[in-house]
């Protein structure tokens, strides 16, 4: 049989995952490329305080690696990243993972892929595999004078644990799930936390509760009872798709819930300022048990006024107040229209991916482009991934690459790539389907595009994981020459 050759770009989520499902297919022949020192992908680059995941720990994972030790409802970064770690660890993958290399570009060179590292070594792969996820540049704001602060500047992503907080006045810019969070867990801890508000969130209640030690021994002692609240909460999550996708009862229940909640702020002029003008969901919903209690606090201050400008003591709102300041936090987000940039990637006839997508990320079925074969991308543009837990996309879309390769191996054909009308066509059907969704109801967030429609999946994460599990259709596709199996 031919053994292809596979490079996997990323040791996060997505990469892990495909490591994981090539080894159970039989597929032995690849490397996972990680720029950093140790797998995780966004659970290792963001350790600040108070970060926690917002889908239940019990759905968060793998169905190949069910965890009977999740301490909580909801997950702390941490203990994430222990799990990631953990996972690939079990599977054996730190033999064919090189850490500290950075895949810097990729060319097509007719049948396969010259990928170049920050080392300037350049290999040669059969397929290439982008597993760099989509959330990890950092979104540096401009404002003015930021690089004159007098005190510590960093982005919440790139957290320093060497900075003292005891003592400090602490500004969080940014009120998305890491300003609230990071607002909570500091709220009572430093001196004074001032947040600064350009648009405010739609909070949606939680109680994180801790798993009980006999919970845990009957997690651990069965491991099959880790199925029930996974499922439970797959057949919750897609209820909760419903509203995202259409209008309807269950998209009016959630902004009742919200509404509800935010009445728990008593001062009606806070309540005022926390009080979103748009559609619960339009935005990323935040999920929390402990902002409003915090943002109450009387050494927590919401500040709605503008950034004017940042000088040497603090910030500078529009309104000419000064607020003095120790340390400046920039929750401020990331680049959620990079994907695998800056990576360099050259397909046929020399298009680059720059060139591919200048009017914005798009591809075939969240996995593949037209006239970049043999390349395949893990939670890509249109993904569900604001409706489905990274860990099941990844399962998914592993388990379609997989089926490709199968038939390569089998020497079907050399290379594989969608081709450009089936790409228009799938784009189109996702454009048309956009305006239903509670995206376009009338704010701005990091999920649309360009043209200003969401560059998501726009219907329940049921129909895709249905999609990308179905046999590919033969039309959809250009199948390079085929090769001839080797016994």
């Amino acid at each position: 049989m031919n053994t292809p050759r596979i490079a996997i770009v990323g040791a996060g989520i997505s990469g892990i995952c495909m490591g994981v499902a090539l080894q159970q297919a039989g597929f032995t022949e690849f490397t996972i490329f990680e720029k950093a020192d140790d797998y995780g992908g966004t659970w290792r680059d963001n350790s600040y305080p108070g970060l926690v995941c917002d889908v239940p720990s019990r759905y968060y994972q793998f169905t190949f690696a069910m965890n009977p030790e999740w301490t909580q409802l909801y997950s702390a970064g941490p203990e994430i990243k222990r799990y990631l770690v953990g996972v690939a660890r079990e599977h054996g993958l730190q033999a064919r993972t090189r850490f500290g290399t950075e895949v810097v570009g990729a060319e097509f060179d007719g049948t396969g892929w010259r990928v170049g590292t920050s080392d300037g070594q350049t290999e040669r792969f059969d397929f290439v595999m982008c597993a760099t996820g989509f959330l990890h540049h950092p979104n540096q704001p401009d404002i003015k004078g930021l690089d004159e602060f007098g005190g510590i500047v960093m982005h919440s992503a790139r957290w320093r644990h060497d900075i003292d907080l005891d003592g400090k006045r602490v500004g969080v810019i940014g009120t998305g799930s890491t300003g609230t969070q990071l607002v909570s867990a500091l709220a009572g801890r430093v001196p004074e936390v001032v947040l600064f508000q350009r648009t405010p969130q739609w909070i949606l209640p939680t109680v994180n509760r801790a798993y009980s030690p006999v919970a845990k021994t009957l997690y651990r002692r069965l491991p099959a009872l880790g199925v029930v609240p996974y499922w439970f909460n797959r057949a919750a999550f897609a209820v909760f798709s419903q509203g995202l996708v259409h209008p309807g009862r269950v998209r009016r229940f959630i902004q009742w819930v919200v509404e509800r909640n935010l009445q728990s702020v008593k001062d009606p002029e806070l309540r005022r300022k926390l009080t979103p003008d748009y559609q619960a969901m339009c935005k990323r919903l935040v999920v929390s048990d402990r902002f409003y209690k915090a943002v109450q606090r009387p050494d927590v201050s919401l500040v709605t006024e503008g950034i004017d400008h940042v000088e040497p003591r603090g910030v500078v709102t529009a309104d000419g107040q000064l607020h003095e300041l120790d340390i400046l936090v920039l929750a401020t987000g990331f680049d959620s229209q990079a994907f695998m940039r800056p990576m360099a990637i050259t397909g046929t006839d020399g298009r680059t991916l720059d060139q591919a997508w200048s009017e914005g990320p798009r591809a075939f079925e969240g996995v593949m482009m037209p006239d970049f074969p043999n390349l395949f991308m893990l939670v890509g543009p249109h993904s569900p991934f604001a409706n489905h837990p990274l860990t099941a996309v990844a399962e998914a879309q592993s388990a379609r690459i997989v089926t490709w390769l199968k038939r390569w191996q089998a020497g079907e054909f050399a290379t594989v790539a969608p081709t450009r009308a089936a790409t228009d066509r799938y784009n189109a059907r996702m454009r048309a389907a956009a305006p239903s969704t509670v995206w376009t109801t009338g704010c701005t967030s990091w999920y649309l595009g360009k043209d200003g429609l969401p560059a998501l999946w726009p219907w329940t994460p049921g129909r895709y994981e249905k999609l990308i599990r179905s046999t590919p259709d033969p039309v959809d596709y250009e199948l390079g020459q085929r090769v001839e199996s080797r016994k």
